[in-house]
């Protein structure tokens, strides 16, 4: 698992902190919710990050199929009496 620069792990404490706050009536610690934090990532970070790989696999994919469109138009015909000899 990478590692949140601290700033960031610690917005997201705070966010978990407000939401079982908001949502839940409850307060936690920042232990707590720091626990919930590495927690989750643990459990999401594969799901998410299999789930960005076939997104930008879609996306390149897609790119290519244009790439080759805008190739084909760039053949030239061939002169079918030519072709013949």
């Amino acid at each position: 698992m990478n590692k949140l620069p601290r700033e960031q792990k610690e917005a997201l404490i705070e966010r978990i902190q407000s939401y079982f706050v908001e949502e839940r009536s409850e307060e936690i610690g920042v232990l707590a919710a720091e626990l919930l934090l590495d927690f989750m990532l643990k459990e999401l970070e594969p799901v998410i990050y299999n789930s960005a790989i076939r997104d930008a696999l879609a996306a390149v994919s897609d790119k290519m199929l244009s790439l080759e469109d805008e190739l084909h138009t760039l053949e030239k015909p061939l002169d079918p009496l030519r072709a013949r000899k």
